[in-house]
């Protein structure tokens, strides 16, 4: 008598997952949502330059959003949730297709393609700076862990606490540096990945890229820049 034999195949999701493209997808999805939340960042930290009732009112505002529907907090923590999936999947995705290059190319180029702009042979590295950054930002105006004078309610007073300090203005303007270079790159990647480039769009995206990394970079650099020359005090 014959045995049945069964074949275990992988699911549909599992096999566009494994493929390059799909890494690739889930790398420009998960990049264009962190830049959205970014850009909502930026205009959401420079009304410190309103002072502190506006920006403290701000701070608290975002524990209430979508009340009374939604329970305190609970919108700020979904919005944790989507950009910590974002964030894995993204970090993921590029470290896999980092060592699925390597492992197709073993042995360097003897020299390096000369039309590489220096913000693509810098994407891993800036990666790894935004990723620390992220934790270290995180354990200064979250939890205080490593804040100078951590207050808690009080979101105004410890940001220009941080700023107040030179080691926390060089780690913040390094990586700001870091997030405009790995903008211009990976916004003009996420498009060419999602089929939104085109010989008659190359250039608006190329130019889109490159207004969004320096707006984004201004923008998050003012706040230091504006403690450090008391405009924020």
């Amino acid at each position: 008598m014959a045995l049945a034999t069964r074949t275990d195949r992988p699911s549909k999701a599992l096999t566009v997952w494994r493929s390059t493209v799909g890494k690739k997808t889930v790398m420009a999805v998960s990049g264009l949502i962190m830049l959205l939340y970014l850009v909502a960042h930026m205009i959401g930290n420079l009304k410190i330059f309103f002072g502190p009732g506006e920006f403290d009112h701000y701070a608290h505002w975002l524990r209430t959003v979508g009340e009374p529907f939604m329970h305190y907090e609970w919108t700020l923590w979904l919005i944790r949730v989507v950009l910590v999936v974002a964030v894995v999947a993204h970090a993921v995705s590029a470290y896999q297709l980092s060592r699925r290059d390597i492992r197709a190319r073993p042995s360097r180029y003897v020299h390096r393609k000369p039309r590489a702009s220096y913000a693509t042979r810098t994407m891993r590295w800036g990666g790894i700076i935004l990723g620390l950054f992220i934790v270290w930002h995180l354990m200064d105006l979250t939890t205080g862990t490593v804040h100078p004078d951590f207050r808690a309610g009080h979101p105004y007073q410890n940001v220009v606490g941080t700023f107040s300090t030179w080691y926390g203005n060089v780690i913040y303007l390094v990586a700001m540096l870091a997030l405009g270079l790995h903008i211009r790159h990976g916004f003009w990647s996420a498009a060419q990945t999602l089929g939104a480039g085109s010989r008659t769009r190359d250039r608006a995206l190329k130019a889109s890229a490159n207004i969004l990394a320096l707006l984004l970079t201004v923008g998050f650099i003012a706040v230091p820049v504006g403690v450090m020359t008391k405009v924020v005090s």
